[in-house]
């Protein structure tokens, strides 16, 4: 995951992107490879950047077809809307991150960071992808 992580960074300066939207495509790229390796049995994982005027697309693929999660529910996050991240002060004195489960709490973030994100499945696999 550093690996991907070092290589978006990378490219997007490169790029001449923002410097918020480099550490967003950062941190979603880390969950979605996180994800391609927690939820699959396969070891053969794909990444791939994609910039176009609309904006950038992170892809992760992965040959397997497992089911990925979806974001934590409102339940499991303690009252938390779906795609809403806590607020720093929601945190103070109560580490509501301890409440979220386990599956889906990196797409609670990636849903928070991308303008939109999917997933689809085939034959050869998974491709999950984010929008920024």
């Amino acid at each position: 995951m550093p690996e991907a992580r070092h290589r978006v960074q990378e490219a997007m300066r490169a790029w001449g992107e923002p410097a918020e939207r480099i550490e967003a495509a950062a941190l979603i790229v880390t969950e979605l490879v996180t994800n391609a390796v927690q939820h699959t049995s396969t070891r053969r994982i794909r990444c791939r950047l994609l910039r176009s005027a609309e904006g950038v697309r992170i892809c992760v693929w992965n040959r397997d077809r497992a089911r990925i999660p979806a974001p934590a529910s409102p339940a499991d996050s303690a009252a938390l809307p779906v795609g809403q991240a806590p607020a720093a002060a929601d945190l103070a004195g109560d580490d509501a991150l301890d409440r979220l489960s386990e599956d889906g709490r990196g797409l609670l973030l990636v849903d928070a960071l991308a303008a939109r994100w999917g997933t689809r499945a085939a034959l050869a696999g998974r491709l999950v992808w984010a929008d920024l």
